[in-house]
This record gives structure tokens, sequence and C-alpha cells, in this order.
């Protein structure tokens, strides 16, 4: 059992956009919301993100006969600032207590480090993960220098970090921009700006994926691997999406011209793939 309490209170002032809901985990709450209904698929954001980064996906899957859970992280979006850890560990706590209070199994839909918590999740609870949709997937440590080790902690590590965020942030689209792009990031800059928030963004940003690298031999769900061939933060898109799915026995998708966000940058190409994923897992969710 995952010690958690169900918040039912809501707001219409979120960061998100919609009415939020809470899941209380002891030392702080997580926000969501739910729409559809249907077998479960929880979306996971990634480092700097808003759960609203899955506004195109979201819709397409109530539709097809889904119930949809969107999360923000800890220390992000409208989730709480008051938790004692922001790792990945810490965020596939929070994937299975949300999926055990909603009351099934799940598919999880993890960007970058929800990717890395989704893989977790699955290796410590395969009875509530379904399977594991991981787009962009930070599921290990990439190497890297000493030098672009200072420099990340540098960039990140004062209270400058936001307007660095923000100033990198439009490299993850590196093909098109939707015309909700600029509202996405004024939310992301509002949610940064926030007393508080900055300083748990930096400590995310120093978050090690080594627990999820650890558990990816004892993932045994379907996995399906969804990278854009021009993701800025993986020097070989293709062979680390290959690499991954090979390790975790599933198959790999390669949007064409994506960053890292391929699910909001490409809708039309990465939805009909999702939908093909779940559908396999769930069955035709609507008749």
């Amino acid at each position: 059992m995952i010690n958690s309490q169900a918040s039912v209170s809501s707001s219409s002032a979120s960061t998100s956009g919609s009415d939020t809901r809470f899941l209380d985990r002891g030392t702080g709450r997580i926000a969501y919301d739910v729409s559809g209904t249907g077998p479960l698929i929880i979306g996971v954001p990634g480092m700097g993100d808003l759960r609203s980064t899955f506004r195109h996906l979201t819709p397409a899957l109530v539709a097809a006969g889904y119930r949809v859970a969107t999360m923000d992280l800890r220390g992000q979006g409208d989730s709480d600032l008051s938790f004692d850890a922001f790792d990945d560990p810490a965020a596939a706590s929070d994937i299975l207590a949300l999926a055990e209070h909603l009351g099934e199994p799940a598919i999880v839909i993890g960007i970058s480090m929800g990717a890395a918590a989704a893989v977790i999740a699955a290796a410590e609870h395969p009875q509530a993960i379904r399977g594991l949709v991981l787009m962009g997937p930070f599921v290990r440590d990439l190497p890297s220098s000493a030098v672009q080790r200072w420099m990340m902690r540098a960039v990140m590590g004062g209270p400058w970090a936001r307007r660095a965020w923000l100033a990198y942030f439009p490299t993850f689209y590196p093909t098109r921009r939707g015309a909700d792009f600029v509202e996405h990031k004024q939310r992301i800059a509002r949610a940064l700006a926030r007393p508080g928030y900055t300083r748990a963004f930096r400590a995310v940003t120093r978050t090690s994926h080594a627990p999820s690298e650890a558990a990816l031999d004892r993932v045994h769900a379907p996995v399906l691997v969804v990278m854009g061939t021009k993701d800025p933060d993986f020097p070989d898109q293709q062979a680390e999406a290959a690499m991954i799915a090979d390790r975790l026995h599933g198959r790999y998708e390669m949007i064409t011209d994506a960053g890292h966000y391929p699910q909001a940058e490409f809708p039309e190409l990465t939805t009909p793939v999702v939908l093909d994923f779940a559908r396999r897992l769930a069955g035709p969710a609507s008749a």
C-alpha cells in the first residue's frame, strides 16, 4: 500500500488553466487533474514543465475512451514545495500513489525525468503499471565531462536559474512551435516566479537518474519509447531510443524533426502512436 491521502479540493486558478485536484503525500500535495472515463492513463511531465504539456494528447485519449490523469512533479506547477525529496524515486512514489487513489492499474506516459520515475514505479510495483510510454526519456545519466557538469551547476545553481531555463526552453521545439507555445511558456514562467519554486527547480536539476538505470532490468511491463529525431538533449537520438527499448524489451518510434516534446510539437504524429500502444494494452476503450 502507498501511504497517501486524497484531497477532493480543487481550484480553477491553476497554472494548467484547468481544475486542480490534490493528493496528500504526507509532506506535501501533488497536483493533478482527471478527465474522461475508461482505462486509466497517467501523464507525468519532465523537469521544469507542467502537466499542461499534455494539452494536445489528453483530449485525443479522452475521445478514444480513456480516463486521463496528468500530474505536476513535486515543487513544480501546482504541486507543493514542502517535500523533502524531489528526485526520481520520490516522483515514482507519487505515480504509484495516484494510480492507487484512482483505483486501477495505469498506462504511464512519462516525459524526460517523468520517464525515469515511470521506470522506477513499474519496477517496484508491476501490478500497478499496465504499460509505459517513455518520451525523450532520461532513464540514465548521460556521459558528460567535468566541464559540462560544472557548467550545468553554474547555469542552474543560482537565482538566475529561472531565466536560464526559460531562455533554453524554446530549443526543445527545434522545428515548430504551435500557436499556444507562448502561452505555455508563460505558464511555466509564472509557476517558477512564485516564492520558493525556483529553489525547488534547482533541486530537481541536480537529480541523478542512476536509480532509474538500476531499475531497467526489473521492468516487465510493455514499453514504447518515443523520441524526436532532433531532441537537443541526446547526441544520438535513435541510438538512445534503441538502447532503452532493447533494455526494456519494448519498441521505439522516432518522430521526424521533433525535439524533446514530440507530443506538443508534432501531436498529429505522436498521438496516433500513443493511441495504438494504449489500444494494444487496454483494448478498444470506446466501442
